[in-house]
């Protein structure tokens, strides 16, 4: 019985003498009155092990907010592969005399989400260019038809039916199409008065003329914002909430563009005319021909193909900004490869490519429930320990190791966690992907210490606090883990 004793005393011993603050670190960090009620799942492994060091609750399903981007991008990457580039194909249908194209002129997208993108830096205009570039070198001088954009590569659900009414038509709730422009976003241009008074729409940039404002905003003597942009997909009506700071000039806010796909067409027809190419047709779309009853497939020749950088750049554009659009369109695209005759939203059946994929991988994913690629659906669900599963497999196994652990932002230092564990220990050595949303936080990621690299989730719901006390409690929890 002492022996028994002894070695038990023993393993005890060595475990606190690797982390010795590791229960009463937990425990503080769940004491605070406004825990009361929180649902909180942790979890940190050894990467190259696989060695859980600690767990709390694991295995408890959470909503993860934007921590869901591990998900997407790493799935991304694994079933598309790093080189793998978006495509944009110009074409045309009749026939090119005399420099004048009798028939229509298509621009046929591949879901591409960079298109115009503020993200990528650079001329965000250069994309129109190459297009315009392509219809002069085929002699193109007027066009006898229309400029349609084709779609219709994607369902027309730009949204996930489990997103909050809130969310839509806001900046970071746009829709997910086969054709995006500018990141599907415009700023909405104010000037305000005296507390008390309705702002003044002063423009749209770009010019978002077909879009009606209904304006319920007033001004107050406040610092910040509280400004809503909603309305719906495919809706030219904008519902404009909130309160706004007084007497200021040039305020911006963006929304939604309610339909990128049409916007385009627009967009490049006013191009063409501006170029002196005369456009005798509509500005058109699939999803509205579609609904005509016009829609019709002719045989179409190649003007030229653009192409996006490739998903190893894209992965780390959308973890180090937690770009929704970018998530939503590779979950989309990865989408395309399940060839069943099942009939799914393109939201659905990329999820199933992904549960597919990981359960191969010999990884439960029984507890993962997706229904965007962002993680703004707060029906969304996971757990820290899939999502230690899943970093720990791209860390050891995955082909594109590096290529994902990089795309992780450095933890004070860069992206959404640039203010995260600044100035500590830990800046530097840690890559974090955040996520929050109303009563949620979440961090997962890779942390490097005496020369091993641990794998790292914390996932907090329904705290009652503020979000700057949580993020402050939650990384003084990794402080004392590590």
């Amino acid at each position: 019985m002492r022996k028994v004793f002894f070695l038990f005393f023993t393993l005890f011993s060595v475990s606190f003498t690797v982390y010795p603050q590791t229960d009463s670190a937990i425990g503080r960090f769940l004491s605070p009155p406004y825990m009361n009620g929180a649902s909180v799942s942790i979890c940190v492994k050894e990467a190259e092990t696989g060695e859980i060091i600690y767990s709390y609750d694991a295995e408890r399903e959470v909503v993860p907010a934007s921590v869901m981007k591990i998900v997407t991008t790493s799935s991304a990457v694994e079933i598309l592969g790093e080189n793998f580039r978006f495509e944009t194909a110009v074409m045309y249908d009749g026939n090119i005399e005399n420099g004048v194209l009798n028939g229509n002129l298509y621009i046929c997208g591949g879901g591409d989400p960079t298109t115009g993108s503020n993200d990528l830096g650079g001329d965000k205009k250069a994309v129109f260019k190459e297009w315009l570039s392509a219809i002069k070198q085929a002699g193109i001088k007027e066009i006898n038809g229309d400029v349609i954009a084709d779609e219709s590569i994607f369902d027309t659900e730009g949204i996930s039916m489990k997103w909050m009414r809130e969310d839509l038509g806001s900046y970071y709730g746009q829709g997910c199409y086969g054709l995006n422009i500018f990141d599907n976003r415009y700023s909405l241009v104010l000037k305000t008065g005296q507390s008390g008074s309705k702002p003044e729409i002063i423009k749209t940039d770009p010019d978002m003329q077909e879009i009606t404002f209904h304006n319920y905003l007033t001004t107050g003597k406040i610092n910040g914002d509280s400004i809503y942009i909603v309305g719906f997909p495919y809706s030219n009506e904008r519902y404009l909430y909130g309160v706004v700071p007084a007497n200021k000039t040039g305020l911006r806010f963006e929304g939604d563009i309610p339909e990128p796909a049409l916007f385009l067409s627009k967009y490049f027809t006013a191009i063409l005319q501006k170029e002196q190419i005369s456009v005798s047709g509509k500005p058109a779309c699939y999803r509205m021909l579609l609904q005509e009853g016009k829609w019709n497939l002719q045989n179409r020749k190649l003007l030229t193909t653009t192409y996006s950088k490739p998903l190893k750049e894209l992965i780390k554009i959308t973890n180090r900004i937690s770009s929704n659009l970018y998530a939503d369109a590779f979950l989309k695209t990865i989408g395309l490869k399940y060839k069943t005759g099942e009939v799914i939203s393109s939201f659905d059946r990329g999820v199933k490519m992904i549960q597919k994929h990981w359960k191969k991988k010999g990884i439960d994913v029984s507890s993962l429930w997706m229904y965007d690629g962002s993680g703004l659906a707060p029906t969304d669900r996971l757990t820290a320990k899939i999502l230690c599963d899943i970093l720990s497999y791209m860390k050891t196994e995955s082909s594109y190791s590096t290529v994902f652990v990089e795309s992780i932002p450095k933890a004070g230092i860069e992206g959404t966690v640039r203010n995260t564990l600044k100035g500590s220990r830990l800046q530097g050595v840690t890559r974090l992907k955040s996520g929050s949303m109303n009563r949620v936080r979440s961090y997962a990621g890779y942390i490097t210490k005496d020369d091993k690299q641990y794998v790292a989730a914390v996932v907090v719901n329904n705290f009652s606090c503020q979000q700057s006390q949580i993020k402050q409690d939650i990384e003084q929890l990794l402080l004392a883990l590590f």
